[in-house]
């Protein structure tokens, strides 16, 4: 009998990387504060939905395994990572808040390189961040989810008539009991897992709109008037977050801010609606999960929840599991397995779950849930191979290249045969 290998260490350990220079992440940034004054620095979209009244104090909150809220206050940048403790223990293991609009907003040269430096050590010690100042507006947020919900109430065999279809087009209603999401690679071992514990839960997936060959699956504009407006909306809106947190990891690594900006602007990403339906909590039981043991396959993933939450995240150094619970104003982002692979794992891909709350008996109920997840990816054709900052000779480059299309392709046929 087949089953997924739960609570081992990471397939592949994140490592220390080059050390690069505060003063090398100043020089990636400086020419952006001279000689223009401040409120010219950037025309992106995203400086213009950040609120003005927005706080640009340094002072941030660490999240504890524990579920507590610890202020740090005002802090020199985080040290290079070969001067922290690693996370050993489940007590130390720590997803941090970092607050973005540091970043967005930026007073002056440390303001940004602060905020990268805050991101890109936090991806590689755990992989995960809530970010809050991100820009984007709750109301927005709150449209999308409730167009989410009113997809779903539609009848089954609506859903169906938008049916995912080719992994190359990675678009379309996805039923439940469809998709096994796991760490296996073989499609038989796969295929197996899904007759055995399917992930309880439907989503629909919405690609890039002006693809060539590929189009979305839209429900009729009478049955979900606004649905496909707001949708293809929010896509942009969370690409433009997504250029920014890329420009930020760009800095944290030693790399010029603009380095990732041509490889990541064709909008080559995946809109996924998640509703994890009501079931017994019997049902889940015997290894059955709302969504298994996985990475995230491309460079970064934007997670909104609702309050119900569920999500967790493996210690890669323990192996436990430690609950992400929501948190109001913020967006859970990790990285996935592409980026990770950019990096030469400088940057942790990490293990995740979604499980349900603990039931008061095995004839409870879970509630229901309902998650959006952004997954990023480089543009379709972009060769995806060791960053310039990433090797030297004691630390020889770990990947072939490869392109983005190509990897993801791959992988998704697996998760769907």
């Amino acid at each position: 009998m087949m089953t997924v290998r739960v609570g081992v260490p990471l397939r592949r350990a994140a490592v220390s990387s080059p050390v690069v220079s505060q003063a090398s992440k100043v020089r990636c940034v400086e020419h952006l504060f001279q000689p223009r004054p401040l409120q010219k620095l950037s025309t992106s979209p995203l400086r213009s939905i950040v609120p003005s009244s927005t706080s640009t104090t340094s002072a941030s909150i660490v999240k504890h395994a524990s579920g507590t809220d610890t202020p740090v206050g005002t802090q020199p940048p985080t040290p290079p990572a070969e001067a922290q403790v690693p996370a050993h223990s489940d007590a130390q293991f720590q997803i941090p808040i970092i607050d973005f609009a540091n970043f967005l907003q930026p007073q002056n040269i440390l303001d940004k390189v602060q905020v990268a430096d805050q991101l890109t050590q936090a991806f590689k010690a755990s992989g995960f961040v809530y970010l809050k100042g991100h820009g984007i507006s709750s109301g927005q947020i709150a449209k999308t989810f409730k167009a989410s919900v009113d997809f779903f109430k539609l009848p089954l065999d609506v859903k169906n008539s938008l049916a995912w279809k080719d992994p190359r087009a990675n678009r379309g209603y996805v039923a439940e009991g469809r998709e096994r999401v796991t760490q296996a690679t073989s499609a038989e071992e796969i295929a197996a897992l899904r007759a055995q514990t399917p992930d309880c839960k439907e989503s629909m997936e919405i690609g890039k709109e002006d693809d060539p060959v590929w189009r979305n699956e839209w429900p009729q504009e009478a049955a979900l008037p606004g649905y496909r407006r707001t949708m293809l909306d929010f896509r942009h809106t969370a690409h433009e977050l997504h250029l920014q947190i890329m420009r930020a990891l760009a800095i944290g690594l030693g790399l010029s801010e603009s380095f990732f900006d041509d490889k990541c602007n064709e909008e080559w990403h995946t809109l996924r609606l998640l509703h994890y339906p009501s079931v017994p909590a019997k049902a889940l039981e015997g290894g059955g999960s709302r969504a298994g043991d996985h990475s995230d396959y491309g460079s970064i993933t934007l997670l909104f929840q609702d309050k119900v939450g569920g999500l967790e995240v493996q210690n890669p150094n323990t192996g436990t599991y430690i609950p992400a619970k929501p948190i109001d104003d913020t967006i859970v982002i990790n990285v996935g397995d592409l980026l990770a692979r950019w990096s030469n794992d400088t940057l942790r891909s990490t293990l995740h779950r979604v499980v349900a709350p603990h039931a008061q008996s095995s004839t409870s109920m879970t509630p229901t849930r309902y998650s959006i997840a952004y997954f990023c990816n480089p543009n379709e054709h972009q060769l995806v191979e060791c960053l310039p900052t990433c090797f030297d000779e004691k630390r020889p480059k770990r990947y072939d290249a490869v392109t983005s299309g190509d990897y993801l392709e791959k992988r998704l046929a697996e998760t769907y045969s």
